[in-house]
């Protein structure tokens, strides 16, 4: 079970990348598609992966939300409301 959402969008993140780079060494403040040349198409997966294992609905979140979503802070930053009550990512 992870407890923190930063750690489980790493560990998401790091799946679509190419070179699947360790979790730890990315930076949350860097570009996804400028930095990690993140395609749309990735872009998709890894909201979608993180989203489900997160327990979060994409429903939460519009176009313009998702657009939005730059870096990683800005991936942890949308989802961190939605997570369970406890604080917890399932």
């Amino acid at each position: 079970m992870h407890d923190n959402l930063d750690t489980l969008a790493r560990e998401q993140l790091s799946h679509v990348l190419r070179d699947r780079p360790d979790p730890a060494s990315l930076d949350a403040a860097e570009d996804l598609v400028g930095s990690y040349g993140l395609t749309s198409l990735n872009k998709v997966l890894f909201l979608t992966s993180l989203c489900k294992e997160a327990s979060v609905s994409l429903t939460h979140f519009s176009e313009d939300d998702l657009a939005g979503m730059r870096t990683l802070s800005d991936v942890v930053a949308a989802l961190r409301p939605h997570v369970t009550e406890q604080g917890e990512v399932r």
